[in-house]
C-alpha cells in the first residue's frame, strides 16, 4: 500500500495548523477586543469558508495564482513563487479554507475572559503582547486545543480546494482525499478503504481526545 498520500496529507495539515496558529492568535485577539466598524466585515470574510463550496474558493485561488494572471505573474517574476500545483499553494489555500476553525474558538475563548485580567495586567505595566501570551492565552487552553484540532482535522479532510489549486501530482500535491477519489474511480475499493479508514480513525481519535480533555473526563479517569 502506498503511504505517500497519507504522509503528504499530515504534512500539509501540520504545516497549515502551525501557520494558522501564528496568524489566528493576533486576529482572534483583535476581533475579541475591537469595536471597529469593519469588525463585521472581517468576521464575515473569516467565516466565508464555512458556507462557500470548497471548489469556489479553489477556483478563485487557481485564477489568482495562475501565471497567466497579473498577480500570479508578479509572484512568479518578483518573488519566485509558483503557487499553482505546488505544496506551497496547498498550504496557503488550506490556511484560508481552515481559518474559521482556528479563529472562532480562540476568539470565543478570549471574549469569555473577564476584562479584569487585561486591566490588572495593564496596571502592572504589562504590554499587550505580554498580556496576551502570559495572561490571556494560558486561561483559554481548551479553546486553543479546540482550534488546533479542528483546523488540523479540517485540513486533513480537504478535497475541493486541494484538487483545484494543487491538482493530482504524486508525491507533491496528491493528498489522501484525492487518492481516495482516484482509487474509487479505478474500482480499487481496497485501497480507497485503507485511506478512508486511516483518516477516519485518526480524526475520530483526535476529536475524541479534545472532548475528553475539555470535558474533564481524563482527570476523573485518573483520580
Amino acid at each position: 500500500m502506498n503511504w505517500e498520500p497519507l504522509l503528504l496529507t499530515f504534512e500539509l495539515a501540520f504545516t497549515t495548523t502551525l501557520a494558522l496558529l501564528v496568524v489566528s492568535i493576533p486576529l482572534a485577539y483583535w476581533l475579541s477586543k475591537t469595536n471597529s466598524r469593519i469588525k463585521p466585515i472581517i468576521e464575515t470574510m473569516v467565516s466565508m469558508p464555512l458556507v462557500l463550496p470548497p471548489t469556489v474558493l479553489g477556483f478563485y485561488f487557481l485564477v489568482a495564482f495562475s501565471p497567466n494572471n497579473a498577480f500570479g505573474e508578479w509572484l512568479n517574476s518578483w518573488l519566485g513563487l509558483q503557487l499553482v500545483f505546488s505544496f506551497g499553494g496547498l498550504v496557503l489555500a488550506s490556511m484560508i479554507y481552515s481559518l474559521p476553525f482556528m479563529v472562532q474558538p480562540i476568539q470565543a475563548g478570549l471574549s469569555s475572559l473577564p476584562s479584569s485580567l487585561s486591566e490588572a495586567a495593564a496596571v502592572m505595566g504589562k504590554s499587550r503582547n505580554i498580556t496576551l501570551f502570559k495572561v490571556l492565552l494560558p486561561n483559554i487552553k481548551k479553546s486553543l486545543l479546540t482550534g488546533i484540532v479542528l483546523a488540523f482535522a479540517h485540513t486533513v479532510g480537504e478535497f475541493g480546494v486541494v484538487l483545484m489549486i494543487g491538482g493530482n501530482i504524486p508525491g507533491k500535491t496528491r493528498v489522501a482525499s484525492i487518492a481516495i477519489y482516484d482509487e474509487v474511480e479505478a474500482l480499487n475499493y481496497e485501497a480507497a478503504n485503507f485511506y478512508s479508514l486511516t483518516l477516519f480513525a485518526i480524526t475520530f481519535g483526535m476529536l475524541l481526545l479534545v472532548y475528553l480533555i475539555n470535558g474533564g473526563y481524563l482527570k476523573r479517569f485518573w483520580k
